[in-house]
């Protein structure tokens, strides 16, 4: 899959959450649990607004938005910024797949033991069960976005 694939995809994946206010949802494909979100409106998410809660490696995260969109898929979007030689947890492996935007910085993403340099504009994909870490190898602060596509779940670690 080409990045030009990869950005189609990911730009019919937020339109899913865009489904107009009158529209019916058939209950059969948007089964959300009791108090989940469902995303059958379209939003805007101003940055300055998103509430930041720090980690413990010296970087922060920005909650964006989490829930069911109007067609059944749970996604999950967060911007996470990493500081120089920092990693945002241990490699790990779960059932969801994600897209990772860089935004800024240079990420080494290692894919199931395959490491790779990502910069600014690179996009990665972690694969549902496949192990996955990554690390700012950079001299500045990398900031990224993930969007989760699946129903979280305990991560399996190395």
């Amino acid at each position: 899959m080409g990045r030009r694939d990869v950005l189609v995809a990911l730009s019919a994946l937020m339109a899913l959450g865009g489904v107009s206010a009158g529209a019916e949802v058939p209950q059969t494909v948007a089964q959300s649990l009791p108090g989940e979100l469902v995303m059958s409106k379209s939003h805007i998410y101003p940055f300055e607004k998103l509430p930041v809660k720090p980690s413990a490696n010296g970087g922060a995260s920005r909650a964006v938005v989490q829930g069911m969109t109007a067609t059944g898929e749970f996604v999950e979007v967060h911007e996470t910024t990493l500081p120089p030689g920092q990693m945002p947890h241990p490699p790990h492996k779960h059932r969801h797949s994600e897209f990772i935007l860089v935004r800024e910085g240079l990420i080494e993403f290692d894919n199931d033991g395959n490491p790779t340099r990502v910069g600014p504009g690179g996009i990665m994909f972690n694969a549902s069960m496949v192990m996955h870490g990554m690390k700012n190898v950079g001299d500045i602060t990398a900031q990224y976005f993930v969007v989760a596509i699946g129903r979280p779940n305990a991560v399996t670690p190395v």
